[in-house]
């Protein structure tokens, strides 16, 4: 059976963090220093980002999740995307996940503020086992069922 594989990146704010651990998939995240071990994923995820975004969205897409998608096989295993952000960056609002998913040609799946509303992680958790199921075709873990 194949369960949802979640690889995120969250900031000291830890809103991301926050936000997939309210899922109840397995997950894994890209360190937060230049200094930790690089995270290796060699199987196919959906990727959850935030976006730091200037006025105009550039820098929108944390340096360490630049570093983790630069390895070609991350990126080949990488099936859909997910975003937060914050409201107050107007149009760059979720825009991480926009870059990404032209860079990547992977579907930007979900966009959520901060740390997400109880909607939200309902609203994903769905979207995730569905898209997880299409994606597959396989049976998902019971995760998925609950």
């Amino acid at each position: 059976m194949s369960e949802p594989l979640l690889v995120y990146y969250s900031s000291e704010s830890l809103n991301t963090l926050r936000f997939v651990d309210k899922l109840g998939f397995r997950s894994l995240r890209i360190p937060i220093s230049p200094k930790s071990p690089e995270l290796k994923v060699d199987e196919e995820f959906i990727l959850i980002c935030p976006t730091f975004a200037a006025h105009d969205g550039r820098g929108a897409v944390p340096k360490q999740v630049i570093k983790f998608l630069n390895d070609s096989q991350h990126r080949d295993l990488l099936k859909g995307v997910i975003a937060n952000g914050n409201r107050n960056f107007g149009e760059y609002f979720g825009y991480a996940g926009t870059v990404i998913a032209k860079k990547c040609n992977v579907p930007l799946l979900y966009k959520f503020e901060l740390m997400g509303t109880s909607e939200d992680i309902e609203n994903v958790r769905r979207g995730v086992c569905s898209f997880w199921r299409t994606f597959n075709k396989k049976n998902t873990h019971d995760v998925c069922y609950a």
